[in-house]
Parts: C-alpha cells; sequence; structure tokens
C-alpha cells in the first residue's frame, strides 16, 4: 500500500519496468506501469544472466527463493575458435562464486519477466496496464500526465521512462529541454552508435543445465548458454560500418545469417546448424553502444537501456538497470520523505535528485560499458591486440584469478543495495559488501 501521495508512471514493463514496480511498492510509493505491448511477457526475447549483485538485490525484495526455481547456474566454461579447437575450459567462474558466494545464474527473458509480473502482490496487479502506447508527456510544475495512442490519460508526480534503446519518454524528454532552451547541450535523437549486430535463439537444452560455450573469430563470435529447461545461442557479426541509424530485420535476415554461422561451433559435438532449426524463439538486431548525458528533466527521469546500451557479451544489461533502480528509488523515497506531504517535491528539487542519482551510477556504469565494449571485441577479434588477448594473454588459468581479484570483485562489491530494506545477506564469499542488507536492525 502507498504511504505517500507521491505516484509514479513507469512507461515500460519490460525487466527494469518490473523491477521499479516492485521497488516502488516496498518503498510506499504509488505506480502506474505503461506497456506498449499487448502481452506482459512476450516470448520473443533470449536469455537474462544475473551475477550475486544483482541477486542480493531480489532477495530484499523478497523474490529471491521463489526465482532459483526456473534459473539455472552456470557452472562449465568452453572457448573455441571456428574450426572446434578448444583452447580453454573449466569452471571459470569460480572467482566470482569465491569472492561473493554464488556464480551467474541465467533464466528464460520471457519466463522472468512473467516471474517479475506473478510475484507482484495482487492488490497491485491492476496498475499494470498493457497497450498503452505513449504518444506524448505533458510536464508541469505540479504534476505530469503521460498520453496513450488510445485517447486514455494518466496523471502523476513523476514520469520513469523504462522504455528501451528506442525509448519514446527520452524522445520527448529531449524535445522539452530544447525547446525551454535552444543552446542547451544535449544528447542527439539518436544517441547510441552499432558496430555489432546479433542474431538471438532459444531452442530445448540439448546439453547439460549450466554451460556458457564462445566460438571466437575474426569480426564474428557466437555464444552458447544452457539454463534449467532451454538453451540460447548469440551470433555476432561486425557490421561493415558503425551506425546510428535503426536497423529492421525480416525472417530471411534471420535465417541467412544463421545459414553464414551454421558451421560454428557451439560446444564440444554441436554446431549451430544442429540447434539453430530447431529453435522456439529467435530475433536479430543491430547491438547500440553509448551512455546518454541527460538523465532526467522536469518531471521526466529515465532508467536503464533508455539512458545507456552495452552489447550483451558480458551479460550486464539488465543488471546495470536493475542498480538504476536502486539508485533512482533509494533517491526518490529519501527526498518525497523530505517533502511536504500536502505538496510534495518541486520540479527544481526532482532535478537536484537526477544529478545525484546520476553521480552515482556514472563511475560503475562506465566501468560496465567498458568491460561489455572490451569483451565483445575480444570474442571478435576487432584488432589484433584483441586477437592476442582473447587467444594468448586471457588463456592460462592464472589470468582468471588476476581478473577477478583486481577488476571484478572489486566491482562488484560496491554495487548497490536498497537502503530501507532490511534482509539476511543471502551469498557471502571473501570480499566484503560495501552496501550490507541489514539497514534498519
Amino acid at each position: 500500500m502507498a504511504v505517500t501521495n507521491f505516484k509514479v508512471i513507469i512507461v515500460g514493463g519490460g525487466p527494469v519496468g518490473l523491477t521499479a514496480a516492485h521497488a516502488l511498492h516496498k518503498a510506499g510509493i504509488d505506480f502506474t506501469v505503461l506497456e506498449r505491448s499487448n502481452e506482459i511477457a512476450m516470448d520473443v526475447g533470449a536469455s537474462i544472466a544475473l551475477g550475486p549483485p544483482t541477486l542480493r538485490v531480489l532477495h530484499q525484495l523478497g523474490l529471491l527463493h521463489q526465482l532459483q526455481d526456473i534459473g539455472g547456474e552456470l557452472v562449465r566454461r568452453k572457448l573455441f575458435t571456428v574450426d572446434g579447437y578448444k583452447f580453454k575450459s573449466g569452471d571459470l567462474f569460480y572467482g566470482m562464486k569465491k569472492s561473493h558466494g554464488i556464480r551467474p545464474v541465467v533464466f528464460h527473458r520471457a519466463e522472468f519477466v512473467q516471474f517479475l509480473y506473478d510475484q507482484l502482490p495482487e492488490e497491485v496487479k491492476p496498475n499494470i496496464l498493457t497497450g498503452k502506447k505513449v504518444s506524448d508527456i505533458q510536464s508541469g510544475e505540479k504534476k505530469v500526465k503521460v498520453v496513450c495512442d488510445d485517447g486514455s490519460i494518466y496523471e502523476g508526480d513523476l514520469v520513469l521512462g523504462a522504455d528501451g534503446v528506442h525509448s519514446q519518454t527520452r524522445k520527448i524528454m529531449r524535445k522539452f529541454a530544447v525547446e525551454a532552451d535552444p543552446n542547451v547541450t544535449w544528447d542527439s535523437e539518436m544517441p547510441y552508435t552499432a558496430s555489432y549486430r546479433c542474431l538471438w535463439a532459444s531452442f530445448k537444452r540439448p546439453t547439460a543445465m549450466g554451460e556458457a560455450c564462445e566460438t571466437q573469430h575474426k569480426d564474428t563470435s557466437v555464444m552458447y548458454m544452457t539454463g534449467k529447461e532451454r538453451g540460447w545461442i548469440f551470433l555476432y557479426e561486425k557490421l561493415p560500418e558503425p551506425t546510428k541509424e535503426r536497423m529492421s530485420y525480416t525472417s530471411e535476415d534471420v535465417e541467412a545469417m544463421g545459414n553464414r554461422f551454421a558451421e560454428y561451433p557451439i560446444t564440444d559435438n554441436l554446431k549451430v546448424k544442429d540447434v539453430f532449426p530447431d529453435r522456439m524463439t529467435g530475433g536479430m538486431s543491430d547491438l547500440q553502444e553509448g551512455i546518454c548525458s541527460n538523465w532526467g528533466w522536469g518531471r521526466i527521469v529515465l532508467a536503464g537501456d533508455a539512458i545507456h546500451k552495452m552489447c550483451p557479451n558480458a551479460g550486464l544489461g539488465y543488471q546495470t538497470g536493475l542498480q538504476d533502480v536502486v539508485s533512482l528509488v533509494n533517491n526518490l523515497r529519501r527526498l518525497v520523505g523530505s517533502s511536504e506531504p500536502s505538496m510534495g517535491p518541486s520540479v527544481s528539487a526532482l532535478e537536484a535528485m537526477y544529478k545525484s542519482y546520476q553521480s552515482q551510477r556514472w563511475d560503475p556504469l562506465s566501468h560496465d560499458a567498458f568491460i561489455s565494449e572490451h569483451i565483445t571485441r575480444i570474442h571478435a577479434w576487432a584488432n589484433v591486440w584483441y586477437y592476442l588477448l582473447g587467444r594468448i594473454v586471457l588463456v592460462p588459468r592464472f589470468m582468471d584469478y588476476l581478473m577477478n581479484e583486481w577488476l571484478q570483485a572489486p566491482a562488484t562489491s560496491k554495487a548497490l543495495a536498497f537502503n530501507f530494506l532490511d534482509a539476511e545477506e543471502p551469498f557471502e564469499g571473501q570480499v566484503p559488501w560495501v552496501h550490507p542488507l541489514k539497514n534498519i536492525y
């Protein structure tokens, strides 16, 4: 039940938007979610891999126990060249488990989204609305209104744009900012650049649960993972030229790319051609990369892919979006709690909060984007230096230890957690968490 008069209109009912709904409900802040699709969990995506920082935050929201029933922990990793030569294998996630108590856990995206919806309390599920394509936002001094294509209007105190890489909320916010000050420095209408494309597909799991395999080659690469019931492949290909334009691909394009990768190995005894024809879901898109400089204006703020996008090789997309939600809700709850109940936070107070939110997230987000960018290019041997990293420098097992000790574990330990929810620590390893879960008692 909401304990304040403040209301957030969340645009986008994907993983980030639904996680924000859970967090706002726990914070006692009212919300409505507007999802443009007619279904909450359309089965068109691939997988989502969650590391220790994300799993512990979901534990704070009371979701971890049930969530573990549908996920599979990744326990084995193998690296191949395109001719099938296996140049590295083993428990390459051992360092993460040693440092923070658990390896990555992988889920089918649609099942994860459905889970987030199903676990919402029954009294707030009516706040999740589908078939609501946003056409306009009216941001005023006191309130904000969201107008949908079907003519419906929703009023609140803040709009949270969690509507993805092609965010309509971001476009409308930019229009307001430029109209208010034509000389303002703002992100372009197309702030991201794509250098790679990706084809993804899911199918009935053909090998043991918990496998994570990579095939590296010049300007192309493949990733293969298995969860509890499904397996997934990701086929990566460098674009002829980087582009900011939005590209749409047909089913013929998907078939053609799958055929180009047909002979690529995905594990010891399987190739792409052994699983691609039996796919249950699949799709193809360019992979945008970049971080926006403007995260909020007036009564509009953004989170997730609406303000940052990275290639999925490192599995950090949703996880960075969840960290946005943690920071934003922590800051918003403090602001709403310190405001006069009858008035609520002013626009100037909200815009000051956006700056705190962006400042808190900027360095860890830049780190995650850096990791994602370079892992993508190491897998695809983008130049001779990336080839040397992928095939020689990072192959010895002691490099796993060094990378974990120097790079991964220190960054992971600094991950944010909600500062108003009290929970026992679900995962503990050799590296302590900077932000504990025991916040209250």
